[in-house]
Order: structure tokens, then sequence, then C-alpha cells
């Protein structure tokens, strides 16, 4: 709860990303929402296919703690774009009014429902919708996943449950406990912004803690960034700092997915 706490107290407004929404209706590519039920359970799932003549791997997209907004969609847009079959479920399906999802709140309500999603639920959910992607037949049968804020935590958290990942790319988020970090089989790689103490400094220790374990952690710390810089680097009046870290961690992340596909 104090992490929580923390985000919501610091979290960027990702209200008005009419922005996003924008770049999203300009792609190409195609995209549908598939219901992915489990356990009594139907979550709203967002797939966007990539254009390729192949099979391709499969991403899991996890979204910030305002849950499924405009830049989410749009930023798994981005990750069929690179040539991967993007999967990012709304966490908060069935949560909301007449068993709504995130369109069932506004921003407030949404951090608030966020915070009351059980673990094993969030885990379950992120679960079923990995499965559904592998199993298209137009997946390769490798799986990465990815989260920002909120869901940079899940990332993190999901590498210790999920035994098949590739890899996991853990955007700004707090690591597990050193029990839990003990299950993770598969590399971990971290993206910070440099002026997000409150994140930066749980580096020093997960660093000593995966190592100890013989894990793979490589975290990068973009001088002058803040937290949220994926989406803030992107909006409009954003930041050259932001800018700058968007446009290398970018660059940084498709070279690893390449790498490890």
């Amino acid at each position: 709860m104090k992490i929580l706490a923390l985000l919501i107290a610091t979290a960027l407004c990702a209200s008005a990303q009419e922005w996003a929404k924008q770049h999203l209706d300009q792609s190409t590519r195609h995209r549908e929402w598939v219901a992915v039920k489990h356990d009594g359970r139907s979550v709203q799932t967002l797939v966007i296919y990539p254009e390729v003549k192949e099979k391709a791997p499969v991403i899991l997209v996890i979204h910030e703690i305002f849950g499924m907004t405009d830049w989410v969609e749009e930023a798994a847009d981005e990750f069929a774009a690179a040539g991967y079959i993007a999967v990012a479920p709304d966490l908060l399906s069935g949560m909301g009014a007449n068993g709504g999802g995130t369109s069932s709140f506004d921003e407030d309500g949404a951090i608030k429902a966020i915070g009351t999603l059980p673990a094993a639920q969030i885990t379950g959910d992120l679960n079923a919708a990995a499965d559904y992607g592998l199993k298209l037949p137009s997946a390769r049968g490798k799986l990465f996943v990815t989260g920002f804020c909120w869901g940079g935590g899940q990332s993190f958290r999901f590498a210790t449950n999920r035994h098949d990942l590739a890899s996991a790319f853990v955007f700004y988020g707090p690591p597990p406990d050193k029990d839990a970090m003990s299950r993770i089989n598969a590399p971990v790689y971290g993206f910070y912004g440099g002026n997000d103490q409150r994140i930066d400094a749980t580096i020093p220790e997960t660093k000593d803690l995966m190592k100890e374990l013989g894990k793979t952690y490589d975290p990068v710390v973009y001088e002058g960034a803040g937290h949220g810089f994926m989406r803030a680097g992107e909006a409009p009046g954003a930041n050259d700092a932001n800018k700058k870290a968007r446009e290398e961690a970018w660059e940084r992340l498709k070279k690893l997915m390449k790498e490890h596909s």
C-alpha cells in the first residue's frame, strides 16, 4: 500500500490523451478487442497485430495505474509496429459499474480501483491474456512482458510467476520482494527516469539481490527524465529530457527484444 500511495501521489496526469488517440487512429495495423475468459472472469483485451510475413513473438503490455488509457493503446500499437503481437488486457475489466472496465471510471476512480485488485486476480488475468496471445495462429511461441508505472511493477512481479518469458521490460516500477525474485527465470531490463528518486532508490538493492540470486537485472537510468517519461515524452509540450529518454528507451527496447527473439 505504501508503494501504491507513492505512485498515486506523484503520477503524472493521464487525462486529455486525444493526441494518443489520433496517433492510434492513423495506424493501419489490425486491432481488435477480445474477451479473454478464465476462472469466472472475462477480461477485455486489446490485441494488435504487426504487418509482417512470418509468425511473430507476443508482448504482454501492462497499463499504468490509470487503467487502459488511449496512450496505453497507442503504446501497444507501437509494439506491433516493431513486429510483435501486442496483447494488452484491461485489468479493471468487470470492476466498474455494470461490469465495465476502465471506461467506467474517471481518473481518480481508476486509481482507487487499481488499488483494490487482488494480486492473484492480476496474475490470473495476465496469465490468461498471455496464453491467449501465444495460442494465436500467427504467434511464434515467444513471450515478452512490459509495463509502465504501476504496470512496470506488475511486469517485474509477473516475471516471478511466469517461467516461459523470454525477458521482462520494467518501466519505472518497483521490484518484488527477495523471496519472489528467487522465482525469476527471465532476464529483467529496467528503464528509469533520472529525476524519479522515489523509484530509483530501489535500484541499488534490487541489483544486489538479483546478483545474489544469480538473476539478470540490467537497469538504465535516463538523466533528466521524470517518472512516466514514455508517455510524457510523447505528449504535446514534452520537455527535451523526456523526449530524449523516450527515444533512447525505445531504441534499447527494440534492440533487446530482437536479441531475445
